[in-house]
């Protein structure tokens, strides 16, 4: 395997304090595709984070929290899946992937290419990115993992009006667009990043099921992987997150069995927020949430 390529990139800091340094870095996933992401550095390096985002998420969506933990001497690095924004091939159409590669190999090469030394490894997973958890193979190198809104995507754990409208798009809007274009346009629709075709097509059909893909007869070796992780689990679910509400999440997380496993509910009340939703825990206004998760992390690392 070559090296992965490096290249200086600095980006102006919303920060009065400590310098940090950006680096956009390409490094391979375990199977040798070529992923892109960004490395936040302080001066002085006291634990790292790896970012695993959300289903169609771009990386730039998390660079405000990367920025706040870095100012408090983490060094993050996010990065796009393949498929996605920096990570994407020049065209979607006739791109060959399956949803569990994000996990199994992408974010598997992620944790590789941060965990170069005895310092702690933390992971911060957003929705799918809390699921990826258990889909690496060197999981054992995480120190702890907080994911926020994360769970089984089940439209039945939704709202009614959610519930109807996950249907109408699922069933009615999703499929011809995707028969025409060869790929899901999520970006046209102003829903995120476009998806490659496998994506769409699977994360579509696990949706269907309470159990998402732990139901799927062709993925059974997945409850014994899952059941593998002994990785500390900080699952956070918003109240008003109707994607991953926290019976949800409960749903998805109990997967992890031998994991020790923290349920933490939240309310936008509590931060003096008007929603958090299923993106606004990476929004403005959310940084006392970040600061309870970094204080929780500073708890691991001194102990």
């Amino acid at each position: 395997m070559n090296m992965p390529q490096m290249q200086l990139d600095t980006l102006p800091l919303e920060t009065t304090q400590a310098a940090i340094q950006t680096t956009t870095i390409d490094f391979l996933a375990n199977d040798g595709y070529m992923l892109t992401g960004l490395l936040y550095t302080p001066q002085t390096i006291k634990a790292r984070i790896v970012v695993a985002c959300a289903t169609g998420v771009p990386q730039p969506f998390y660079r405000r929290f990367a920025e706040f933990a870095a100012t408090q001497g983490f060094e993050v690095l996010t990065f796009d899946y393949r498929g996605i924004h920096l990570s994407a091939p020049k065209q979607l159409k006739g791109f060959q992937m399956s949803y569990l590669d994000w996990g199994e190999h992408d974010l598997t090469g992620a944790i590789d290419r941060l965990k170069t030394d005895d310092l702690p490894l933390f992971m911060v997973g957003h929705s799918y990115g809390g699921q990826a958890l258990g889909l690496t193979r060197n999981h054992y190198k995480v120190s702890a993992m907080y994911c926020y809104g994360t769970g089984a995507g089940w439209h039945g754990f939704m709202p009614f009006k959610e519930r109807v409208k996950v249907q109408v798009i699922w069933n009615i809007v999703f499929p011809p667009i995707v028969a025409l274009k060869g790929y899901l346009p999520w970006s046209k629709l102003n829903m995120g990043a476009d998806l490659p075709k496998g994506v769409y097509q699977q994360w579509r059909k696990w949706c269907k099921n309470p159990t998402y893909f732990f139901a799927d007869p062709h993925q059974q070796d997945l409850h014994q992987r899952y059941a593998e992780v002994k990785t500390p689990i900080f699952a956070v679910a918003a109240l008003d997150d109707d994607w991953a509400l926290p019976q949800s999440r409960n749903s998805f997380m109990q997967h992890y069995r031998q994991a020790p496993m923290h349920y933490i509910d939240i309310s936008a009340k509590d931060y003096e927020l008007k929603a958090i939703g299923h993106m606004g825990y990476f929004r403005k206004g959310a940084e006392q949430i970040w600061q309870d998760m970094l204080d929780r992390f500073d708890q691991m690392r001194s102990v």
